[in-house]
């Protein structure tokens, strides 16, 4: 087994980006769920004062082992602060060497857009939109560049309760060359949206019409059985008629829009059932209709940044 190449210890959230790039880290991530090596076990979740989180979580492979430990406070945008915040520990797995220490939110944005991207490249009808995104945050930002860059996506609709968030969003896929406008209702924007990413503080449901047919949905800002951002019968709709996928099988007790709706989360297939084409898979697709691909988050997608990362330094 060849020696891990040197990485300088510590990447701040710029040279994190850096090491990153979405198409680059959607192929990571997609090699990972074909890497029988790889161990993630159940992530700690310590409560916090007023519904905050200290989130703990291991991954392994043979060469790498990495722990993510990071904290959630969902009004900290409020007063100006960002909902997550921590680092991402990087081992060498045979020497137990720290070889990185990088930031995690960053870590956190960008594997999450990517784990969409991979989603889209291989469930999406549509794969180049144009894309509906809903929530202008840290996630909204995020899953734009790496529909841009991965998927080729060259228009954007953009909604969130706040239309200064949005305008700014709007303004940054402007920076991109990307056709991009602020929409107020989201509904009514699903109807000419094919591709759709729901990325919201999730305190509420906030998409309650059908979205269309040929539709793609990433599904993200729900990550606990409590949050939620689509209305239970819009789920149940999407479940009849259409196809729906989760991250991993964490979902099965963490997919609030899914648990809510009274879905059987288990009985659903994952994304590493779609990516190694298991017979799960293959009882569960359906020729067309809508795709539903809820994100709920695995430390195991920050273990396929650090080899992304760790494969962008050798180069």
């Amino acid at each position: 087994m060849s020696a891990l190449p040197a990485w300088p210890g510590w990447l701040d959230a710029a040279a994190t980006a850096a090491a990153l790039p979405y198409p680059a880290l959607a192929d990571a991530i997609e090699a990972l769920l074909h890497d029988d090596t790889v161990t993630v076990p159940p992530r700690l979740v310590q409560p916090l004062p007023g519904g905050s989180s200290l989130f703990v979580m291991p991954a392994a492979d043979a060469r790498l082992a990495i722990t993510k430990l990071i904290t959630f406070v969902p009004d900290n945008p409020v007063h100006g602060r960002p909902a997550i915040q921590g680092d991402i520990v990087v081992f060498d797995a045979r020497t137990g060497q720290r070889c990185a220490l990088l930031d995690g939110p960053t870590v956190t944005a960008r594997r999450t857009a990517a784990v969409s991207l991979l989603a889209a490249r291989r469930l999406a009808p549509c794969p180049h939109g144009p894309l509906l995104i809903v929530g202008a945050g840290v996630q909204g930002r995020a899953h734009l560049e790496a529909f841009a860059a991965g998927l080729g996506v060259r228009q954007v609709s953009i909604a969130s309760r706040s239309r200064s968030s949005a305008e700014a969003l709007v303004q940054h896929a402007r920076r991109l060359n990307l056709q991009a406008q602020q929409v107020d209702d989201p509904d009514a924007a699903l109807a000419d949206c094919p591709l759709v990413v729901s990325c919201t503080p999730a305190q509420a449901v906030v998409l309650r019409a059908r979205p269309r047919p040929d539709a793609f949905v990433a599904a993200v800002g729900a990550f606990t059985p409590r949050m939620v951002e689509w209305a239970p019968e819009v789920c149940r709709h999407l479940a009849a008629t259409g196809t729906v996928v989760v991250d991993t099988r964490d979902a099965d007790h963490e997919a609030g829009d899914l648990l809510q709706a009274g879905l059987d989360v288990a009985a659903l297939p994952a994304l590493a059932d779609v990516v190694r084409n298991t017979p799960a898979w293959q009882r569960a697709r359906r020729a067309d209709g809508p795709v539903f691909f809820k994100s709920c988050g695995w430390a195991g997608w920050d273990l396929a940044a650090a080899r992304c990362g760790l494969a962008t330094q050798a180069a």
